[in-house]
């Protein structure tokens, strides 16, 4: 079992969920995050005054998976959430030593 964490623009997670539904996943975590990368942030003006924004805005994205659906699941989200511009994410992939369901008690892939 896998973890997959995308990070990704916001106005992309509509779109990232409808692809990942198409794929077949029946369930994702999201959080609004704020953080940087290459982007470095931004200059923006508000009332006339100049001020620099260092963390954007982005959208955190958590699916567990089986190996099999591994890079499905990663094709899917990058289809989905490339923009061809700085700022369209990452994408991490990190192993699962085990899950359970807590209402029924499945463990393992039966549990994803």
């Amino acid at each position: 079992m896998k973890m997959i964490t995308a990070i990704i623009k916001p106005f992309k997670l509509e779109d990232v969920r409808n692809a990942l539904a198409e794929f077949g996943l029946s369930g994702m975590t999201v959080a609004e995050v704020k953080g940087f990368g290459r982007q470095k942030g931004h200059t923006e003006l508000y009332r006339g005054a100049e001020y620099i924004v260092d963390f954007l805005p982005k959208v955190k994205l958590e699916v567990a998976v089986t190996d099999e659906q591994v890079d499905g699941v990663i094709d899917a989200i990058i289809a989905a959430a490339k923009t061809g511009k700085i700022g369209d994410g990452k994408i991490f992939v990190t192993a699962i030593e085990q899950a359970i369901r807590i209402r029924t008690g499945e463990t393992g892939n039966e549990a994803v």
